[in-house]
């Protein structure tokens, strides 16, 4: 990793925060004016520059808000934390429109500023990781006609800087097609910055999106810039939209208006340019017609629809995906590519991929670290793809619900009807896979075998299979994080490791 720079005039400060630095294995070089930074920084190759930016606000030979316009100039991409005194603040604010990733108020508390000069290092790390794909990788791949339309759709908006609204299920590339259209913009020089309104709970989205000022509420320690900052003169990527809050959509209908928005606590209006770029899975105008939405918005928003096809409604492009997601897992992890036998990828086509391409991108990379051969035959492909163990198509079994309303007979494969085994008798047996694309329907069935029995354990035993399973795939997604794995899934920490034991999952 790149050394954290620290520009101060004061040899304390530079002395106590290399010291604690260090500690936490973060490398440092210090700097004593921001005229030797800059000289370091024309001197300094791609890999010598800096991770990260520390720069006090006020020191002999420039200030360091000169330094910070000078640095994103040549640097724009680099994290730059501005040290401040409490008497500086305001001036600090008021002169300070862009650029910074945040303030460190002094005297600060040193466990604080090593903790944001960590998530400053995260962001710095997050972002090169992205760049590095987005430069090794294509944009967007598909031969299918109806991503031919997508690509068309691209090149005809290439010139444009109008609203558009992407519609698409999850997991199905929205935001590719959002940086795309970024990408070949005439706003391509400026920042993309992207946010998902529905993982974010709903008293923090107002200052994600608009920041906040010092003392805007509790824990508001330094002025914060918001994504619609942070994106001036680039692009903003709305994902999911539909779930925005009904009282934000009001804000956000007033930013598209006019370019003005006030930061949470603030009286002054703040301006920025931005082209916005939304994206849902959701049918906005049902949402509209149930006063959820804000109509208005909606018309605002849906200047340009572009819709993004399944991936079942592509199935010609699963082959040319899996390779490329091998390769690329193969090239994350540092081994040798896995091919994929014709009749693994003949089961992958017949696959209903509810999770969309995002699905097929998991799969693969499950297959780069568990297939126990190069060649990937149909008996290493995941449970969830339906493929018995001896690799042949699963039968069909028909199960007959219970006394009641009137119902249809619902299909469910024959290896999944069976509920008398010992696993599943300890209500631990994974939910069975089925080969349509309603896992609801599956589920409704498993519950209707099981209450056909003696058994009084129902909620229970499905309720520890679902989270199981809901667990596990979120660990797959990350790798086995699991602070990352209950933030996608909206839980906390000390839940998730909580299931995990009881669950026995460990």
């Amino acid at each position: 990793m790149k050394p954290i720079w620290i520009v101060d005039d004061d040899q304390s400060i530079r002395f106590v925060l290399e010291k604690a630095l260090l500690r936490e294995n973060l490398p440092t070089r210090s700097f004593t004016n921001p005229r030797d930074v800059l000289a370091a920084l024309s001197q300094a190759s791609e890999e010598g520059g800096p991770q990260v930016l520390v720069s006090d606000i006020r020191m002999p030979g420039g200030s360091g808000l000169e330094l910070l316009d000078k640095v994103k100039q040549a640097c724009p991409g680099l994290p730059v934390i501005i040290m401040t005194a409490y008497s500086d603040l305001d001036s600090a604010v008021s002169a300070f429109q862009g650029g910074a990733f945040e303030y460190l108020p002094k005297p600060f508390d040193l466990p604080k500023a090593v903790e944001l000069i960590r998530r400053a290092v995260e962001e710095s790390l997050r972002e090169e990781v992205v760049e590095e794909r987005m430069a090794e990788a294509p944009e967007m791949l598909g031969q299918a006609p109806a991503m031919q339309d997508v690509f068309r759709a691209i090149g005809r908006l290439s010139q444009s800087n109008v609203t558009v609204m992407i519609t698409g299920e999850s997991g199905s590339g929205k935001e590719l097609v959002a940086r795309a259209l970024h990408k070949h913009s005439p706003r391509a020089n400026g920042p993309f910055v992207a946010i998902n309104t529905a993982a974010i709970p709903k008293d923090l989205l107002e200052s994600e999106l608009f920041g906040h000022e010092r003392g805007a509420f509790t824990g508001a320690q330094t002025m914060r810039r918001g994504r619609f900052e942070q994106a001036d003169g680039g692009t903003l990527f709305l994902d999911e939209i539909g779930d925005m809050p009904f009282d934000l959509q009001t804000r956000l209908l007033r930013v598209l208006s006019d370019g003005h928005f006030y930061r949470v606590g603030g009286h002054g209006a703040v301006k920025t340019n931005v082209r916005v770029i939304a994206a849902t899975h959701q049918n906005l105008e049902q949402r509209v017609r149930d006063g959820a939405f804000r109509e208005d918005l909606f018309h605002r928003l849906n200047v340009i629809r572009l819709r993004l096809p399944a991936l079942r409604e592509r199935r010609e492009d699963i082959a040319m995906l899996t390779r490329h997601f091998l390769q690329q897992s193969a090239a994350q992890l540092g081994v040798e590519p896995k091919r994929i036998s014709d009749a693994a990828l003949a089961w992958l086509g017949n696959f209903g991929f509810p999770g969309n391409v995002r699905q097929l991108e998991n799969i693969c990379h499950w297959l780069t670290v568990m297939a126990p051969a190069q060649m990937v035959e149909p008996k290493d492909l995941p449970p969830e793809v339906g493929v018995s163990t001896s690799g042949s198509a699963p039968t069909e079994a028909v199960l007959t619900p219970l006394p009641g309303p009137a119902a249809p007979a619902i299909h469910v494969p024959a290896e999944a009807s069976g509920v008398s085994s010992a696993a599943d008798a300890a209500g631990a047996a994974p939910l069975p896979q089925f080969s349509g694309e309603s896992w609801e329907l599956g589920l409704e069935a498993d519950a209707l075998a099981l209450l056909a029995t003696e058994r009084q354990d129902v909620w229970d035993a499905l309720s520890r299979r679902f989270e199981s399973r809901l667990i596990l795939a979120a660990l797959a997604t990350t790798r086995g994080r699991r602070i990352e794995a209950a933030t996608k899934l909206g839980i906390g920490r000390n839940t998730i490791t909580r299931k995990i034991q009881e669950l026995g999952l460990e």
